[in-house]
């Protein structure tokens, strides 16, 4: 059951589709504040467990520190960070009262979990203008999928974009494309998409294409799409200033960007130099910036990455001005008395200022808001202009679109990467952890920069990441540029990147199954031990396996130099060892701990007791995959109901996508 509360006048996000009516009682747990803001604080119990909070930081149980929704481009995710790309107000508490709060709040607002004071939850923000959704259930995962059901269906992606991807910044010609589609193909290692970062552009603007290095594109997509890749370019959120830039003029004829108080258009800056934002929570400017995709659809792109969009300002107009006249101060003072750091504090303030979020005003039907009143929609309502232009592009076609920034509510029009992460260790768990809360806010299209994004990655960890990446729906290898080449062929054990890739061709029939099927029920694609198996108290408390589907455990190995992992069962399941020849190995481990041995090419996975997965014959594209190829592993007797469609059209519930399939005893 869930009841609905009032605080104000809240602004309207689209983030819950049902129609709830509003309470007039109290919420039924914790307290209330809302004299100087908003407070909701609960004095938590030793052992209560909180879910939640989708792409944030540190584990799956949330207890223990301060997390802040406020879209941030912020790469530097190091342990103590508070806010990430994206903003994701639901948390579940299971322990001796189990509800679940979304907390509709598009600004700032603060979950400080156990942090000030190790027993009391406060979630707090500026303004008492919000709603509160008070979610009622007998476990955490029950809430969760009520929860799935109010925000509506996650974001379904074409079947392609379950192959592998390669990107990097810095693929600048049409030959450093054909470079990494040589590079794969040559060694037979498998590749469906390569990804097209901002080089692609005319200096850097949107829907433009570089004159020099892309000429007659459409023939060269087709090129690709002979060799069965799809080309996916980024689309960044501002606009450059220019004359004679279509896109720039058209939204200065209508009206459709952000604007400052006194009317005028705000000026930021990002990659092109001084741009302009589209006002995406217009509906007017939503609609047009939409059709701007149109440019690349006609050209045969099937796929998009949005970014720089929470939105990322390296700078304003009124920033750049207050830094020039300190920078003046600065050299006229004789007496040196103006501290250095003074103007280093301000040069390192200048990008994704609040004050400048302070600057610039939205037009919510007829309305102007403050931009940092509604900060956390940006992202998501850049990613909606696109996925309802799709709808009037191709209604019958699925795009593939995922996004950096997000807000609930922006799952059912894409998915999302968790944005620029570091070739480090760390962050491959942080990866594998994230997973399961993603999935609890809607997000099942989701993965990370396999490898890393930013600073040099090394083969081992990259193997490591590859092997987690088999198993997350977006499975994307980028790098920045000016790091090392981290492509998978560019390392000496090539082989083994093959093989592990190969995996996850072999595995696409059981991924893509167990994907829809969430997707259609409102279920969960990851999900913690904790929600199978809520009895077992050493289940309860793992974070680095979790549930895949129905009907396997996953327990990658992400500690540098490791021989292999202790695993924990909550019950008998048969151990799964795809090695790098090829073979399959199988072994049934009763329930208890274990440790397992994980050479650096091989990829492991735990199928339940009575169950068992489908199996294909590895493919170099998802276009080969050959159902007639696949067969069954797990527990003998054990059946399988497999999902299977043309991976394009939106007949999902067509009761003849679904095939049984059963083991021999």
């Amino acid at each position: 059951m869930t009841k609905k509360y009032v605080y104000g006048k809240p602004i309207c996000t689209d983030a819950v589709l049902t129609k709830i009516e509003a309470e007039q009682g109290t919420v039924p747990y914790g307290k209330i504040a809302t004299e100087n803001g908003f407070e909701f604080a609960y004095q938590m119990d030793a052992d209560d467990i909180v879910y939640g909070l989708g792409e944030a930081n540190r584990g799956i149980n949330k207890r223990g520190y301060c997390y802040i929704s406020d879209c941030a481009d912020d790469p530097e995710h190091t342990e103590d960070k508070r806010s990430f790309y994206a903003a994701h107000n639901f948390i579940a508490i299971a322990g001796k009262e189990t509800f679940g709060l979304f907390f509709d709040y598009p600004s700032t607002i603060t979950f400080d979990i156990g942090y000030t004071k190790i027993d009391m939850l406060r979630v707090s923000c500026d303004e008492a203008n919000l709603n509160l959704y008070v979610i009622e259930g007998e476990t955490p995962y029950e809430i969760v999928k009520q929860f799935r059901k109010m925000i509506g269906r996650s974001y379904i992606p074409p079947k392609f974009a379950f192959g592998f991807g390669q990107s990097r910044w810095g693929y600048e010609t049409k030959e450093d494309f054909r470079e990494v589609l040589q590079g794969y193909r040559e060694n037979h290692i498998p590749l469906d998409m390569i990804y097209m970062d901002i080089d692609y552009m005319q200096d850097f603007k949107d829907f433009s294409l570089n004159e020099k290095e892309f000429s007659d594109f459409p023939a060269f997509v087709q090129e690709m799409k002979e060799n069965h890749i799809r080309l996916i370019p980024i689309i960044d959120a501002g606009v450059k200033i220019e004359d004679g830039y279509s896109v720039y003029e058209e939204g200065v004829a209508g009206n459709y960007f952000c604007q400052r108080e006194d009317g005028s258009n705000f000026v930021g800056a990002v990659w092109p130099g001084p741009v302009h934002y589209p006002d995406f929570l217009k509906e007017e400017a939503r609609k047009w910036f939409g059709d701007q995709y149109r440019f690349l659809t006609e050209q045969g792109i099937e796929g998009f990455w949005n970014d720089m969009n929470e939105p990322s300002i390296f700078y304003s107009e009124e920033s750049m001005e207050e830094t020039k006249a300190l920078l003046k101060e600065l050299a006229e003072d004789d007496s040196k008395d103006l501290p250095v750091w003074v103007l280093m504090g301000k040069l390192g303030s200048l990008a994704n200022s609040h004050e400048d979020y302070k600057r610039f005003y939205h037009d919510i039907d007829g309305e102007k808001v403050c931009h940092e009143k509604v900060h956390n929609l940006y992202g998501y309502y850049m990613t909606r202009s696109a996925g309802e232009a799709f709808e009037r592009i191709d209604p019958d076609k699925r795009f593939l679109m995922f996004s950096r920034s997000s807000y609930i509510g922006m799952h059912r029009y894409g998915g999302i990467w968790t944005g620029d992460n570091k070739s480090w260790w760390s962050h491959l768990l942080l990866n594998l952890k994230m997973l399961p809360s993603l999935n609890m806010c809607g997000f099942l299209y989701a993965g990370a920069d396999l490898g890393g994004f930013g600073a040099d990655t090394t083969e081992d960890l990259l193997m490591r990441w590859v092997a987690l990446g088999v198993f997350t729906p977006l499975m994307r290898n980028h790098a920045a540029k000016g790091t090392r080449k981290q492509e998978c062929y560019q390392f000496e054990h090539i082989k083994d990147f093959r093989s592990l890739i190969e995996v996850r061709y072999r595995l696409i029939p059981y991924l893509y199954s167990e994907y829809m099927k969430a997707a259609l029920t409102d279920d969960l694609y990851f999900k913690p031990l904790a929600f199978v198996y809520p009895n077992d108290e050493q289940a309860v408390r793992i974070e680095d396996q979790m549930m895949l589907g129905n009907e396997i455990m996953i327990a990658p190995v992400y500690t540098q130099n490791a021989k292999g992992r202790v695993v924990y069962l909550p019950e008998e399941m048969k151990f799964i060892k795809f090695l790098a020849d090829g073979v399959i190995t199988e072994k049934i481990l009763e329930k208890g701990y274990h440790f397992i041995e994980v050479a650096l090419n091989e990829v492991p996975l735990f199928v339940r007791k009575g169950k068992c997965i489908p199996v294909a014959a590895p493919t170099e594209t998802v276009d080969e995959l050959d159902e007639e190829t696949i067969e069954l592993i797990g527990y003998e007797g054990a059946s399988y109901e497999l999902y299977t469609d043309d991976g394009v059209g939106k007949d999902y519930e067509n009761p003849e996508h679904y095939k049984m399939l059963k083991m021999e005893e």
